[in-house]
């Protein structure tokens, strides 16, 4: 009796461990029917995938010199207009001291016109008022027409030489005026780069990197930052052929990041750019149709309120 019980007991246990097995299996197949068909849900969630980037512009130094100010740090936000730091311009400050000292110099050597003229400008007043006598003396009987013939050749002759003489004195100033013209050019150009030596940001946005720092010699070229508007973030995306008739510019669509592990943030943007050319899907981007080996780039512009960061990943859906 007592091994016919422990026989049927073995049984039984079996019979229960199969029924466990078959319910473990059955529950273990529903639960990967139930991923299966999450995952599809996820991924029928949006159209195209891709990141967020945006605009960076690096910005060199204009000038050559010693970096005696530079007050960037990373991550600050900078207005456009903003000067922040200067280079050193001593040898250019001296340079246009000198330049300016020449000019000095060679107007120096500029003739007075007036003065030179003078003596001339003399003889004809008296040239003039002995022609008004012997023209007196004519009308008097007291004086012959060749006198007074005599004094206006004098008169004419005279005026002639005033004319000749400012005539060349004027070719010599100009003359003079065109030798500082050079000099001039230079101090202007000297002036171009002083004001290039002041640091001024062009670009409203916030600082991503740092390149330089304050006391270093730095060239023309030289990058001293990167900067970029985060404003706003432009997701590129990539769609299949077939997508393509669906979208157009300016057109809005949905846009969803990561905000937990289930869940997604929602936002609004719209298109801003779309490839007329195909290529190759990157190997970092999965498109709706996995098969898909060409895709169309786009680019959806959206407004960041601080979450979106650079190299994110996103997907867009079409509304």
């Amino acid at each position: 009796m007592m091994n016919r019980y422990n026989i049927k007991g073995h049984g039984l246990l079996r019979e229960v461990n199969t029924t466990l097995i078959l319910k473990n299996g059955t529950l273990a197949f529903i639960c990967l029917i139930f991923l299966v068909f999450a995952s599809c849900s996820k991924e029928s969630k949006y159209d195209a995938s891709g990141t967020f980037e945006t605009e960076e512009t690096i910005i060199s130094a204009e000038a050559a010199g010693t970096l005696k100010s530079f007050t960037v740090d990373e991550g600050q936000n900078l207005k456009a207009g903003q000067q922040i730091g200067y280079i050193d311009t001593l040898q250019l400050f001296l340079k246009k001291k000198q330049l300016e000292s020449q000019i000095r110099s060679t107007l120096a050597q500029m003739p007075d016109i007036s003065a030179q003229l003078a003596a001339l400008q003399s003889q004809l007043k008296t040239a003039e008022r002995e022609k008004q006598r012997i023209a007196n003396l004519v009308k008097a009987d007291a004086a012959t027409g060749k006198q007074l013939d005599d004094a206006n050749a004098q008169t004419d002759v005279i005026k002639k030489q005033i004319a000749a003489e400012r005539s060349s004195l004027g070719v010599t100033s100009r003359s003079i005026t065109r030798q500082t013209t050079p000099l001039e050019v230079q101090i202007e150009q000297i002036n171009d780069q002083i004001a290039k030596s002041n640091i001024v940001n062009p670009v409203t946005g916030t600082v991503l990197t740092k390149y330089a720092e304050a006391n270093e010699v730095v060239s023309i070229g030289k990058p001293l930052y990167k900067i970029a508007d985060l404003s706003s973030l432009i997701l590129r995306a990539y769609i299949t052929g077939d997508q393509l008739p669906l979208i157009k510019l300016n057109q809005r669509v949905k846009v969803l990041t990561d905000k937990t592990r289930d869940e997604y943030k929602e936002q609004e943007g719209f298109i801003t750019w779309i490839s007329d050319k195909a290529e190759f899907t990157p190997k970092t981007i999965q498109t709706k149709d996995e098969r898909a080996n060409l895709v169309y780039a786009v680019k959806i512009k959206v407004k960041n309120d601080g979450y979106l960061k650079i190299g994110m990943y996103g997907e867009i859906k079409f509304q």
